[in-house]
């Protein structure tokens, strides 16, 4: 196997804490790489998104996991693949495990919601958990599906999200846990950290944290360090939320305007944008070995 799981435990051991922004595509996993974050979350959100669907278990495996090996191939970066509920039961949870490791993940999140899931913070959507025992099966055949031991197990504690409070958190956290978990994600639409840092401070397992703190944003590194728990933070959207912001403010100009003559001084260069797509390897390549 390819050790990817190792390269982001090996990280977390150096740092204490990996910073990993979402990405929905091979080149926002490359300016990802190259803006310095550890590694990237191949977020289901993210190409939901990109391919103009709500997210509710509609992109298929098969299209999440090609982009994620899309992604792998462009990039080093450890790969945390956001695999929703593991698209179905046990049973697939185990086919998935084997799939993704395959393509080069370093990690599975799977999340504790019935499929098919409704994404987290949307207003008033449906938030139905499944039993802690049938979660706990589907943790423990990831991880005895896993051929290399330091590939990720993430499990999801969505009961935050489902209004279940502190006390239904931790028990499935640490249910997940005795299940064989290697890190437990929680997550809240609060918009203040304040129930994301009780629940970390009253957390008495030994499976290190994982936050998105996508809700309340003004949860800085220095906040997440302070609680010595947490030892991965992931930026689940960003990436797309900044292209459609991006995107919106262009096309919008460009016909107020009546042309490109004021967008063209403020968005990149075509020269860049060759730069990410290694055409200096085509020319090379070409004096090379076309004859």
């Amino acid at each position: 196997m390819t050790g990817k799981g190792r390269l982001l435990r090996d990280k977390m051991a150096d740092s204490g804490l990996v910073h990993i922004m979402a990405a929905h595509s091979p080149l926002s996993a490359r300016l990802a790489k190259e803006a310095g974050f550890d590694g990237i979350w191949a977020s289901g959100f993210e190409l939901s998104a990109l391919y103009g669907l709500p997210d509710v278990s509609l992109v298929s495996m098969t299209q999440h996991i090609e982009m994620m090996r899309a992604m792998a191939d462009r990039v080093d970066l450890p790969i945390v693949a956001d695999i929703d509920t593991g698209f179905g039961n046990a049973i697939n949870v185990i086919h998935a495990v084997q799939q993704y490791e395959r393509a080069g993940a370093s990690a599975v999140v799977i999340e504790d919601k019935s499929f098919p899931k409704v994404t987290s913070l949307v207003a008033d959507g449906r938030q139905d958990l499944l039993r802690i025992e049938e979660f706990q099966g589907k943790i423990e055949a990831a991880c005895q599906t896993r051929d290399d031991a330091a590939f990720l197990v993430i499990a999801r504690d969505e009961a935050l999200i489902a209004g279940l409070g502190q006390h239904e958190a931790l028990q499935r956290a640490a249910a997940y846990e005795e299940a064989g978990a290697d890190m437990i994600l929680i997550h809240s639409k609060q918009k203040t950290p304040d129930e994301v840092e009780s629940f970390v401070r009253a957390w008495k397992g030994r499976a290190p944290i994982v936050i998105v703190p996508t809700a309340y944003p003004e949860m800085t590194a220095d906040r997440i360090r302070a609680l010595e728990k947490i030892r991965m933070v992931i930026y689940g959207n960003h990436a797309i939320r900044a292209a459609v912001t991006a995107m919106k403010d262009v096309f919008a100009s460009i016909l107020k305007d009546g042309g490109i003559q004021n967008v063209d001084k403020k968005i990149v260069s075509v020269e860049e944008i060759f730069r990410l797509q290694d055409m200096d390897l085509v020319k090379v390549n070409e004096q090379r070995y076309l004859r």
